[in-house]
């Protein structure tokens, strides 16, 4: 899904800038970089300050429009650091990340970042959904180009793990109700060998552990493990010969 994130850079004006983006975005796990109308592009600054995300680089899609580099996304978030006039939401890097990250999944996401001088213009702001704003120092709010977009890469990238951490690990497969059946009666057998349970006077042992282990649904492994130590106190108990 962070294959369906793209950082578009409108209007850079020193093409180092470039290449740091394309750094900040290959140790977060982006790769798409879309830039329209950069002043100096290829340049050997760029690809010195990529420092080995030349890849990155390479790929860069140039564009003569912000249209272009937006026509097929459904999400365009544009970073801006200034209160508009313009009636624009307002969310923060974190709200964005997992916006984006959501939306990536079904279409294109582009997060807009402007020319360095002056940001987003008027008419960029109009193509997009959302504005994020990155908190800064109040009395010094000067964030280079490169570093804001590692600042929100680095939230995207937090998205991303906390989607795959929520994500089971392996498929559970519980066994079936006949295993289990076999299962229980080999318990029952133990526990009567081990003097836990008095078949005289089963009160409601059995009931109690046929739930407790019934709520585990455990899996062929768990069930071998299982029997493995029930099979071990059994052998334990008999008397040396």
């Amino acid at each position: 899904m962070l294959s369906g994130i793209r950082v578009v850079l409108s209007n850079t004006s020193h093409p180092g800038n470039i290449g740091a983006t394309a750094r900040a975005m290959k140790t977060m796990g982006l790769t798409s970089l879309y830039l329209v109308k950069p002043r100096l592009f290829p340049h050997a600054d760029a690809t010195a300050r990529a420092s080995g995300a030349d890849d990155v680089l390479a790929a860069a899609r140039v564009c003569a429009t912000l249209e272009e580099a937006t026509r097929d996304c459904r999400l365009v978030i544009g970073a801006s650091a200034r209160t508009r006039s313009i009636p624009c939401p307002v969310i923060s890097p974190h709200e964005c990340a997992r916006m984006a990250f959501a939306e990536s999944g079904q279409g294109g996401v582009a997060v807009l970042f402007g020319c360095e001088q002056s940001g987003l213009s008027n008419a960029e702001i109009d193509r997009c959904h959302f504005l994020v704003r990155i908190p800064t120092n109040p009395a010094y709010g000067s964030l280079n180009l490169a570093a804001a977009v590692q600042i929100i890469a680095y939230e995207i990238l937090v998205a991303h793990e906390e989607e795959q951490a929520a994500m089971p690990m392996t498929e559970h497969k519980p066994v079936s109700a006949g295993e289990m059946e076999r299962f229980y009666a080999h318990l029952e057998q133990a526990l009567v060998e081990l003097a836990f349970l008095d078949p005289a006077n089963p009160r409601q042992l059995m009931r109690r552990l046929r739930r407790l282990y019934n709520r585990a649904r455990p899996d062929e492994n768990e069930i071998n493990i299982l029997r493995g130590m029930l099979a071990a106190a059994q052998q334990a108990r008999k008397p040396c010969s």
